[in-house]
């Protein structure tokens, strides 16, 4: 069975994102569709109060290269004013592109049938960057961007056509107060500053422009089966190292010519909405100096002298692994044009099934029901200092 509609597809475009919330220049959102009446006020998304537990015994370095991503900095890596993204999920490759693709011509779960209700899928994707020094478990930054996209079948545009007077498509995000920046898209969604509770968050669909959207999009895209429609944008509340779903550290010692090498590696269960496992995980070091030989290397690791870096892998971790998820890499080796200076380690992985934040979607009202909800999140720029 081929993937589901949120996950795959090429291309047409969405309608443009503002740069930041604080942003003047932004598109003004349309006037909202008639609403009921207010509900109880939500207050602002607030950081994480869990307590921080080290990882590792403290050690004294320097400062990590980069700050912790403030509120009001712009969110120009979340998305762009000027940018004609189609709306999907991002790609989950090695570079975490958030690659904006809009339909597919592949086979879709998302098709039209006799119900009365109309089927919307919707999935959630999110990425992790993270910045260890040492074993201080303190000097651990932290930032988590994600986008929740939603998926109509192709058929909905004949629908639609047919069938002028559509109900309002409304939904509610769960665990809203994870997150500290929203950036709804401002073409298509609307929002109230009330809510059902502190931690929800109701957006309702401006539906003429997304009735208008879809018809433009099946215009370009006949062959389609789906499209791919961004929504929100947002930011994770982190609390440093406790916000990461592997928790490292790594430390070289020796002389100029002997050397040894350790990361320790922990699976976090806290960092996650649920325990899932981490895949592909790949811990990637560049060595200089030269090595000369290769004394030890536990687990095995591959060695590639002509970009002179040491790659470990590991397919699957989670709690049920060995040790609950907690291990060391070591590596023992000599070099001919020592001394060998320390350089950073980059790791990379992916997760399904689950995402950091914790949201969830919610459809409210009659018309539309819930035919797929995904949920992934990977690792973006993962890397860890002696």
């Amino acid at each position: 069975m081929s993937s589901p509609g949120p996950y795959s597809g090429s291309s047409p475009s969405s309608p443009a994102r503002p740069t930041t919330p604080q942003s003047r220049g932004s598109p003004v959102p349309p006037p909202p569709p008639p609403r009921p009446s207010s509900r109880p006020k939500l207050p602002p998304g607030k950081p994480i109060t869990d307590l921080t537990r080290p990882f590792s015994p403290p050690v004294s370095s320097s400062p990590p290269p980069f700050a912790p991503l403030a509120r009001a900095e712009s969110s120009s890596s979340i998305s762009s004013i000027t940018s004609q993204s189609a709306a999907s999920t991002p790609t989950l490759g090695r570079d975490l592109n958030l690659s904006t693709t809009g339909c597919s011509r592949g086979p879709s779960p998302l098709t039209m049938g006799p119900q009365d209700t109309l089927p919307v899928a919707a999935a959630f994707t999110e990425t992790i960057n993270a910045y260890f020094k040492g074993a201080d478990p303190s000097k651990c930054v932290v930032k988590i961007t994600g986008e929740m996209v939603l998926s109509f079948p192709a058929g909905i545009t004949r629908h639609f056509a047919s069938h002028p007077a559509q109900p309002i498509l409304t939904f509610s995000i769960s665990n809203f107060n994870r997150l500290e920046q929203v950036l709804p898209n401002p073409q298509l969604l609307c929002c109230d500053s009330t809510t059902d509770s502190v931690d929800r968050k109701e957006f309702w669909v401006n539906m003429p422009n997304l009735i208008s959207h879809l018809k433009k999009v099946a215009e370009q895209k006949p062959q389609a089966t789906y499209y791919n429609v961004d929504m929100i944008k947002y930011q994770v509340s982190a609390d440093g190292i406790q916000s990461t779903p592997l928790n490292l550290a790594v430390s070289w010692r020796g002389d100029g010519t002997n050397i040894d090498l350790r990361i320790d590696y922990k699976y976090n269960t806290e960092a996650l909405a649920a325990p899932v496992p981490l895949h592909d995980i790949n811990f990637l070091v560049p060595v200089d100096g030269g090595i000369a030989k290769l004394q030890a290397m536990i687990p095995p690791a591959t060695w590639n002298p002509e970009q002179q870096t040491i790659q470990w892998k590991i397919p699957s971790l989670s709690h049920r692994s060995e040790n609950g998820g907690v291990g060391a890499l070591l590596g023992r080796f000599q070099m001919i044009e020592g001394p060998c200076k320390p350089s950073q380690l980059a790791v990379q992985f992916t997760s399904e099934g689950s995402t950091l934040s914790g949201c969830d979607i919610q459809l409210v009202g009659t018309g539309y029901r819930l035919s797929l909800v995904k949920k992934r999140f990977a690792a973006g720029k993962y890397l860890a200092d002696n």
